[in-house]
């Protein structure tokens, strides 16, 4: 009896939904090489299910800190490599893009900006912690480009305002926000001013004042979820007396809090991130920790 010979499989033969789920377990800094394998491969790789996401967080700028602005420099090898990476990006997601993750040392210029949000104007999600090279004008241009914002992670700026305040005119479902750094008065009365109707705000591993920590639980009516996990919460009381750091919560703040979904604190002795928040004073100095700066309670804002 004859038997008939095995047909091989090519993996070109192979079904689009599945090279998609291959493809999918792949960062985006591989994907361009394997849309030139073969035109089958190069179909699935234009699916928008594959960069709906563009995480850049394993792309970091090589960098030295100077002591003047931007505090950074950058050399132009990193600068050339990003650019190359978001050319190719842009082009192969054909702005079907949602959520655009920068790591915390890739130092992304204005023009990089400014490219990159022209060809994702359907922007949900902005995670960008370091806006050293950022001008306000860059910003604020590329905040008008994104009215579908909902969701943004960065780091602590003393212009913080003007920001909330582009954010306030433009994205109109804007609902989330995590600020790695200190909060204090100024910048909860920003909050408040601008975005009231916020719904999740993450602060942890900060330095927060309990002036400005009421003013958010006072100001911010729409906030159903709020984390200060392992923060410091610093009580400035009037003159000559010192700021102390509250070890627990006063029944005051914790009414307030009782109205939110979620309220996430953490200021155990025995945790890791607590102690590395005292030891830093409510400061962290992120390049210590690696990819920390990535974690969070909320789910929604964790990487």
């Amino acid at each position: 009896m004859e038997h008939d010979e095995p047909t091989a499989s090519k993996w070109a033969d192979m079904q689009k939904d599945i090279l998609i789920k291959i493809f999918l377990l792949l960062d985006v800094l591989e994907l361009p090489s394997i849309a030139q394998v073969c035109s089958e491969w190069r179909i699935a790789v234009l699916d928008h299910m594959l960069w709906r996401t563009l995480n850049l967080s394993m792309l970091k700028s090589n960098f030295i800190k100077i002591p003047i602005e931007p505090y950074v420099y950058v050399d132009s090898h990193s600068d050339n490599t990003l650019m190359r990476v978001l050319r190719v990006a842009m082009n192969l997601s054909m702005g079907s893009t949602v959520t655009l993750i920068f790591h915390f040392n890739l130092y992304i210029t204005d023009d990089q900006l400014t490219y990159t949000a022209e060809r994702c104007p359907k922007l949900k999600r902005l995670v960008m912690p370091s806006w050293n090279r950022v001008k306000k004008s860059g910003i604020c241009k590329a905040i008008r480009m994104w009215p579908d914002l909902e969701s943004m992670t960065l780091l602590s700026m003393a212009d913080l305002p003007y920001l909330l305040e582009e954010i306030s005119r433009n994205c109109k479902n804007f609902s989330e926000l995590k600020v790695i750094g200190p909060c204090d008065t100024l910048y909860a009365s920003a909050l408040t001013k601008f975005l009231p109707g916020l719904k999740v705000l993450s602060l942890r591993c900060s330095r927060i004042s309990k002036e400005a920590l009421n003013t958010i639980l006072e100001g911010l009516p729409n906030l159903e979820v709020l984390n200060i996990s392992h923060s410091l919460i610093i009580d400035v009381p009037q003159l000559p007396a010192s700021p102390r750091v509250l070890k627990d919560l006063d029944q005051s703040i914790l009414k307030k809090a009782g109205r939110l979904r979620r309220f996430f604190t953490c200021t155990d002795d025995n945790c890791t991130m607590c102690q590395r928040t005292r030891a830093d004073d409510g400061l962290l100095r992120w390049y210590r920790y690696e990819e920390l700066w990535k974690m969070d309670e909320v789910k929604s804002l964790a990487l």
